[in-house]
């Protein structure tokens, strides 16, 4: 375990607002920087604690900081194996940045980050530009204040049970929602109020939009 420090994962996706994703940072963040991630090092204003990649997409820097340098030819994407990385080294809180963006691909397989981590028996949040993602496993309660505009809940891995949303736009109670029928798409929280979300079985991604 590591003393409650997080680990942060900066991939290559891109990055607008370079102020707000500032603001998410701390002092004493475990920063890995994966391949092309490299480019938001200087506007982040953030040291590399580890450098990952296999350096098709930026060069390496060749900085006087732990590197690993990857085959091109492998099973996992850059950040997928910095993620792993940084749940053998004992981090259990993960925060993931330029994660999501114009390749949907990368995207997608990313999203399924908070599942690898959740295996692990860790907690990973994505942020971008426009929204935040967390993974709601089972017996968890989530919370979306009404400063967000909308939140969904997609099911990545399977049917999720005795999912009840409360204090909400649309509330449900003791239902499922499963691949084949993803209804639980552009909720509210009630004004001045605060949703709740619990899960008694499987996994759901909870998306919360910022904008």
């Amino acid at each position: 375990m590591q003393n409650g420090r997080r680990c942060v994962i900066i991939g290559g996706a891109g990055i607008a607002d370079y102020d707000f994703i500032r603001g998410l940072m701390r002092e004493d963040d475990y920063v890995i920087y994966c391949d092309s991630g490299l480019k938001h090092m200087e506007a982040l204003g953030a040291r590399p604690s580890l450098i990952v990649g296999d350096f098709d997409s930026h060069e390496d820097p060749r900085m006087d900081v732990e590197t690993i340098t990857l085959p091109a030819a492998k099973d996992d994407t850059d950040t997928v194996y910095a993620a792993k990385t940084g749940a053998d080294r004992g981090y259990r809180e993960f925060l993931l940045l330029g994660a999501i963006g114009e390749r949907f691909d990368h995207s997608l397989v990313n999203a399924y980050i908070l599942s690898i981590l959740a295996d692990r028996g860790c907690r990973g949040l994505i942020v971008d530009d426009y929204s935040e993602m967390e993974l709601i496993c089972e017996g968890m309660t989530a919370r979306v204040p009404d400063t967000y505009p909308f939140f969904s809940l997609v099911a990545l891995e399977g049917p999720a049970r005795g999912v009840s949303i409360s204090g909400a736009k649309f509330c449900i109670e003791d239902a499922k929602i499963g691949p084949d029928y993803q209804y639980a798409t552009s909720n509210e929280a009630l004004p001045g109020a605060e949703a709740e979300i619990t899960v008694k079985e499987g996994r759901l991604l909870l998306i919360k939009d910022r904008i």
